[in-house]
């Protein structure tokens, strides 16, 4: 999967050489998720609240010089939801950019195995919802695309 959209926000920074450009901003993250605890054989999703933007989306931030974008995006989730994951499906690329400049994030499934949320500097809150209240929440209509590509990579498995 390739998104392009033309109304990102987010921050900049993290280039890399590689990709599209040397001005390019590299991340990663993933559709965290998880069956749902109460008997539900369900899917709830993680979307995480920036208040910087005031937006939902998925975990995801930037790759350090020379991480790997999968260590990035598992990385990401810790410290933006206090989970851990077990690592899935590549999901596929999002471009779009970001104050001028182009911003390419890989996304994976991950299967959330522990942790518990603490509100930090990025993310005031996080909730646990089932693929369609995900899909509404989301901010990004970019994002709503990983929703679908994360059930496809799960129905596939």
């Amino acid at each position: 999967m390739s998104v392009n959209s033309t109304n990102g926000t987010g921050g900049t920074g993290g280039t890399n050489g590689t990709g599209d450009g040397a001005n390019t901003v590299l991340a990663a993250g993933c559709v965290l998720w998880r069956r749902a605890p109460y008997g539900n054989a369900g899917l709830e999703l993680c979307l995480v609240h920036r208040p910087k933007y005031d937006d939902w989306s998925h975990p995801k931030g930037k790759l350090h010089r020379g991480e790997d974008p999968l260590a990035a995006a598992l990385r990401e989730v810790l410290e933006e939801t206090g989970h851990h994951c077990v690592p899935g499906a590549r999901l596929g690329t999002v471009r779009y950019p970001v104050q001028g400049r182009p911003k390419q994030v890989d996304y994976w499934a991950g299967e959330a195995s522990g942790g518990a949320f603490r509100a930090n500097d990025e993310v005031d809150r996080v909730l646990w919802l089932s693929p369609a209240a995900a899909r509404e929440r989301l901010t990004q209509p970019r994002d709503r695309l990983l929703v679908d590509a994360l059930l496809n990579a799960l129905h596939t498995a």
